[in-house]
């Protein structure tokens, strides 16, 4: 994805499908809120992803065969947490919980998300957030809103007066991105007026397309984990490129989504 996705102008269709993918990325939500509340225990590894794919196939029950219907051609990533570039075409990226150990943990912050690729390019996403009832979406060229009304990144042009954040990438990193992590978040505590680390990385996006953080950045990542908060943040009127500053894909491995008035502040900060 360039810094700027270039706008194609929204059509009838688009908007229809946009609607439709709201409707059961809403429905899918609200089976999730209805298991939310109460502390899911487990003792092992095992119980703990048995937990979490139970959480998946209650969303993916209602989110497969409603977006497949939509858009029957469209392939179907399978695995949230896979990285790197897709396939030529269409494909429906979809984190059916997004945030799911915050959901078993009975934390506010998790999410169900869907987005529509197309040749490796976001052109719609939806974002639900089913305790809140708050609806993220964005489509190439059509702008980015919050439940109808129009989204826009801070007017911050100072690092030193924003708050930033980033999220831990996946389970069982690997001790070179977990070490650059940690040298990442110890400059933005010198630069920045405020640092902020939680999972998941959706929900950051979320601040950074509405104007409530200034940026956010990850090292490696899930597609899922970027594609929907990168469409966001760039129909906001933010940048997105990766940590050193150059143009962000699926295949890289850093991400920086931040108001155009401290992008560059932010990359040199985390090229140190």
């Amino acid at each position: 994805m360039s810094e700027t996705l270039q706008p194609t102008g929204a059509t009838t269709s688009e908007a229809d499908l946009l609607d439709r993918t709201t409707d059961a990325v809403q429905a899918a939500g609200a089976a999730l809120r209805e298991r939310f509340g109460e502390v899911v225990r487990y003792r092992t590894r095992e119980e703990l992803m048995r937990a979490l794919a139970a959480n998946d196939d209650a969303a993916l029950d209602i989110l497969r065969p409603r977006l497949t219907r939509l858009r029957p051609e469209a392939g179907w990533v399978e695995d949230e947490l896979d990285g790197g570039a897709l396939p030529s075409g269409e494909w429906w990226v979809v984190d059916p919980a997004e945030g799911n150990v915050n959901h078993l943990h009975a934390l506010p912050d998790w999410a169900v998300t869907a987005t529509l690729v197309r040749e490796n390019q976001p052109v719609l996403t939806v974002v639900h957030l089913p305790l809140t009832g708050e609806t993220y979406t964005a489509l190439r060229g059509g702008g980015a809103h919050l439940d109808g009304r129009p989204l826009r990144v801070s007017p911050t042009e100072d690092l030193g007066l924003s708050i930033v954040a980033t999220s831990q990438a996946r389970p069982d990193e690997n001790e070179k991105v977990v070490r650059r992590v940690g040298a990442s978040i110890t400059a933005m505590l010198t630069d920045a007026l405020v640092v902020r680390t939680a999972v998941p990385a959706t929900l950051h996006l979320l601040n950074v397309a509405a104007g409530r953080i200034d940026a956010f950045w990850q090292f490696a990542g899930a597609r899922a984990d970027l594609l929907p908060g990168a469409l966001l943040v760039t129909e906001a009127g933010g940048r997105i490129s990766d940590a050193g500053g150059h143009p962000w894909t699926p295949r890289s491995e850093s991400f920086l989504a931040a108001a155009p008035g401290v992008h560059a502040e932010a990359v040199t900060t985390l090229s140190r």
